[in-house]
């Protein structure tokens, strides 16, 4: 195990393999396609199985960074990952270990009200809610992103939370925690430690991800441009797994 590496992505020519990898993935979007709701996403029967054997095969090093709260993480990967949710205000550094989660603000209740009045008004807009703040998703309405971008902008304006873009979403989450300060947590200690982080996101939010992972000596890869889709990722995983 200790002579695995990560072959190169194929749609990025000329990277050379990267080896003592630590590897961080996004979610939604990255290891499964996207859903018309975030409750419909479906996860293919043979996607656990094989994150266990890469997290083997990387002697540990193997994160599943996401926005989703970790509950939502564990209910569709229920394997032992070291783990990162809510944009990286919560960190399990180390499988069915204890959780790092610092206390935060949570949006006023009378943002969320008028968030979901929001949906309400426009069919097809969905409220998530999240641990330390929520999203409005207008996949299925889009001529309502608009409104609520407008909306969160006008809420978050001098708050202590941010607004975020996401693909066919706006999402307000606290100021602090994001996916790059979950990689920068994870790389301190423990399997990661020591080694060459890897971060493969396809949003926006993700981009922080990659940027840590960049600044500590590693890549980021944009699904897009490395594999093309969800799909071409798990085969490339599974090809990696298989080939070592």
């Amino acid at each position: 195990m200790s002579g695995f590496t990560l072959p190169p992505p194929p749609l990025l020519p000329g990277q050379a393999p990267v080896g003592r990898a630590a590897l961080f993935l996004d979610f939604d979007g990255t290891l499964v396609e996207i859903a018309p709701r975030p409750d419909a996403v479906r996860v293919p029967l043979d996607l656990p199985a094989l994150l266990l054997r890469l997290r083997d095969q990387l002697a540990g090093a193997l994160a599943v960074v996401s926005g989703r709260p970790l509950p939502d993480l564990d209910l569709f990967l229920p394997v032992p990952l070291a783990m990162a949710g809510d944009h990286g205000a919560s960190v399990r550094p180390v499988p069915a270990g204890p959780v790092e989660a610092p206390p935060l603000a949570v949006p006023p209740e009378a943002w969320r009200l008028q968030a979901m009045a929001l949906a309400q008004a426009h069919p097809g807009v969905l409220l998530e809610e999240k641990t330390h703040g929520f999203a409005l998703h207008y996949r299925l309405a889009p001529e309502a992103g608009p409104a609520a971008e407008a909306l969160l902008a006008g809420l978050v304006a001098g708050s202590p939370f941010q607004l975020l873009p996401a693909r066919m979403a706006w999402e307000i989450r606290p100021r602090g925690p994001s996916k790059g300060s979950a990689v920068r947590r994870l790389m301190q200690d423990g399997a990661f430690a020591g080694r060459v982080p890897v971060f493969i996101g396809d949003d926006v939010t993700d981009e922080e991800g990659m940027d840590a992972a960049r600044a500590l000596g590693g890549l980021g890869w944009q699904l897009q441009d490395a594999f093309g889709t969800p799909v071409a990722l798990r085969g490339w995983l599974a090809q990696a797994v298989a080939g070592s």
